[in-house]
């Protein structure tokens, strides 16, 4: 993305501030345990804004100030620390490569902020990103509380910067929504790549690596969130994380994965057979969920509300549920007793771009939100029977989820993951596909 694309979106946040000044600052540096580092990921929304990738960087954005509209405080060099951690830009090249209106040493800011600061209404600044900042907000809160009302001068205290971004990064941009599409792809090739190798016998963190291996080989920066490989009773777990069981015969895995490239998500649930072929009581469930799925996708088009896609699918699951045998009817009072939330308990989309569930609102007072062009949304029906369920023998321990990412366009939507078949012939055909053919 270039630096003007980036500068584009702050000259949209700078008229979302009225009157106020921004402090934003970089994630911070994470450790796992003691001085193990994780490897860095930027917050989302000051990558947004500024395209910075680095760690210990402060942004203030003052509209009132046009020498400071885009104020940096950038990290001195060490270059004895980037003996260990690899080169960092210098002040020069930080302004050049980012845009910036000024910059400074990040050891300047606490002693250039009241200037920076005077003329705000108010600070948007959201509150433990970074100590030194914290107290000297805290302190200014207090101080223009106490002296501002005797001079005449408007003062609205501190709001929270996601606020603001949220309906902002709602509406995706073209380069976003490039870099959803190509995130969607090579999630579509990773999954892929662990069907074709799966097999009975392998563990779940083996189609775990082979998934994430192949998201790197394609360009991912890394997976966009923990990959979910869940087998047999596992995959009545909705978040199931730990990945340590051996996939038996006759199991289905329920893989549920996303890459990240150049910091935006996909995410992608496929559920199959780990023999390549459907038991009757799991084809029975599975048929279920791939006809809400594609209820859901028919659902999302510009005008819709955005709980739409959710109603659609849940009307077919619990038409499903009730055919099956697995709750009484009639539909309607499965859906006003809600007892369909004994086999699905969520919702069927969230949002999605930098972050994997993306920030945005799903409802203004007491309407949802409608879908419009340039929204990226995920649409994951799924029916999970635990083990113990008061349910038939047949389908207890069976759990099936499929999902797809989903861009709205101006006369529809895309299914970003549409490669991935969802059709039960088609997936059974795609499982162990690569030692079949070495086997030949």
């Amino acid at each position: 993305m270039t630096p003007e694309r980036f500068a584009r979106r702050r000259e949209r946040f700078l008229t979302r501030l009225r009157g106020g000044v921004a402090l934003l600052c970089a994630a911070p540096v994470r450790y796992r345990s003691r001085d193990s580092e994780y490897r860095y990921r930027q917050d989302s929304d000051f990558f947004y804004l500024t395209g910075v990738e680095e760690p210990g960087v402060v942004a203030v954005l003052t509209p009132h100030d046009p020498e400071h509209r885009f104020t940096l405080f950038w990290p001195s060099r060490d270059p004895e620390r980037e003996r260990w951690d690899g080169p960092r830009l210098g002040l020069e090249q930080a302004r050049q490569c980012h845009g910036a209106t000024a910059i400074y040493p990040v050891e300047e800011i606490v002693q250039r902020l009241d200037a920076l600061t005077a003329p705000a209404t108010h600070l948007v600044y959201s509150l433990g990103s970074h100590p030194d900042l914290d107290r000297w907000v805290v302190e200014r809160f207090r101080q223009w509380r106490r002296v501002r009302p005797r001079e005449g001068r408007p003062w609205s205290g501190v709001r929270e910067p996601a606020w603001l971004l949220a309906e902002q990064r709602l509406i995706k941009d073209a380069d976003e929504r490039v870099a959803i599409a190509t995130a969607a792809a090579v999630s579509v090739t990773a999954v892929r790549t662990a069907l074709a190798h799966a097999v009975p016998g392998l563990g779940e963190w083996e189609l775990e690596a082979m998934v994430e291996g192949a998201m790197r080989a394609a360009g991912a920066t890394a997976p966009a969130f923990p990959t979910i490989v869940a087998s047999g009773p596992n995959a009545t777990v909705l978040h199931y994380r730990a990945n340590r069981r051996r996939i038996e015969r006759g199991d289905l895995v329920l893989l549920d994965a996303g890459a990240e490239w150049r910091g935006y998500a996909a995410d992608l649930t496929r559920t199959f057979p780990i023999d390549g072929r459907f038991t009757p009581p799991q084809r029975e469930l599975y048929e279920v969920v791939r006809r809400a799925l594609e209820a859901a996708r028919a659902a999302v088009r510009p005008g819709a509300a955005v709980d739409d896609p959710h109603h659609a699918a849940l009307g077919v699951l619990v038409d499903g549920l009730i055919s099956l045998g697995l709750l009484p009817g009639p539909p309607e009072e499965v859906l006003a007793a809600k007892t369909y939330r004994a086999f699905f308990w969520h919702q069927t989309s969230h949002w999605i771009g930098l972050d994997v569930h993306d920030p945005g609102p799903y409802r203004r007072g007491s309407s949802p939100v409608r879908l419009r062009p340039g929204m990226a949304l995920t649409v994951e029906p799924g029916l999970y029977v635990p083990p113990d369920a008061d349910a038939p023998e047949r389908y207890r321990g069976l759990g099936i989820r499929l999902e797809d990412t989903v861009l709205v366009t101006r006369h529809g939507a895309e299914v970003l993951t549409a490669a991935l078949p969802i059709d039960a012939d088609e997936v059974e055909a795609l499982v162990g596909q690569a030692l079949a053919s070495a086997d030949r």
